[in-house]
């Protein structure tokens, strides 16, 4: 990949694993300085794969600058000293993921409608997952004003569209891409663009360690899924086009952007769209 991203500085929240840290390699690959947040700094913190401080050890291996930083986006306080940080050493943020995203903590019964789940789970994934994308954003939107430019990308899905998982999941997903729409708008007059990045199906660390999880019909498409840094390599795409500013307010299939900006997956593949993503484009277009 070329250094198109050389001395631009990035910040790639819930980067320890998953499509977090696929963002934070693919920015990273592309010269960047990349701040990668999260709660794991190290093996044993929490209990699951992956630390920011190896998503940042990565990030420079590849040829960027990683720098970890421990960050609970569930603590406003947390999320200000972490772009005061920013704006103190870098001077400038050209780049935000808004990546961060929690999953609900107590038991849920599998596949329970909307009236069998726990209330506190629509708040756990709406504090972290939307709430915590407004507050990131808040912070660091006075920095890219200044400059009179920069980009937010929030990652999203296909379940801002139509049924995924549950409900609580779909209402903050489909807020998410509001969100995009609105911050846009009051953002594209100080030059700074806001999109929405819907992935398809990643081959995840939690997927790939527990793949009959999934439904069989994308058990049978795994294959064909992309990497998490294929949406990193979307990112840099997009952070590095001059005209990116007619592109805010909008939501974008990262498999598309492949198509349009010319990149692959680590692979040399350019996947095709998932099945989700398909199936919602041929809906809409019979009803066109």
């Amino acid at each position: 990949m070329s250094q198109t991203l050389r001395g631009r500085i990035a910040v790639v929240t819930g980067g320890s694993r998953g499509v977090g840290k696929g963002a934070a390699l693919g920015l990273g690959e592309a010269g960047a300085t990349v701040y990668v947040t999260g709660r794991t700094a190290q093996q044993g913190s929490i209990a699951s794969t992956g630390t920011i401080t190896e998503t940042a050890e990565a990030i420079t291996r590849l040829g960027g600058r990683g720098i970890a930083v421990r960050c609970d986006h569930g603590d406003d306080a947390d999320v200000e000293a972490l772009f005061r940080r920013v704006k103190e050493e870098e001077g400038r943020l050209d780049v935000l993921v808004n990546n961060v995203f929690a999953t609900y903590s107590g038991v849920r019964p599998a596949g329970a409608p909307f009236w069998e789940l726990p209330l506190a789970m629509w708040d756990e994934l709406h504090r972290v997952g939307l709430r915590s994308h407004y507050v990131a954003s808040v912070f660091a939107a006075p920095i890219m004003i200044a400059q009179r430019h920069g980009l937010i990308a929030n990652i999203s899905s296909v379940g801002a569209a139509r049924y995924t998982f549950n409900v609580p999941y779909g209402v903050g997903k489909a807020a998410v891409d509001r969100l995009t729409a609105d911050m846009a708008h009051e953002l594209r007059p100080h030059g700074v663009a806001v999109v929405s990045l819907w992935p398809g199906l990643v081959k995840t660390e939690r997927v790939m360690a527990q793949p009959d999880r999934l439904p069989p019909e994308l058990i049978a498409r795994l294959t064909d899924a992309e990497s998490p840094q294929f949406t990193g390599r979307a990112v840099a795409a997009l952070a590095a086009d001059p005209k990116i500013i007619e592109k805010t307010g909008n939501v974008y299939v990262v498999a598309e952007l492949a198509e349009a900006y010319g990149f692959t997956d680590v692979d040399g593949r350019r996947p095709p769209l998932s099945p989700g993503i398909a199936a919602l484009r041929a809906s809409r277009e019979r009803s066109t």
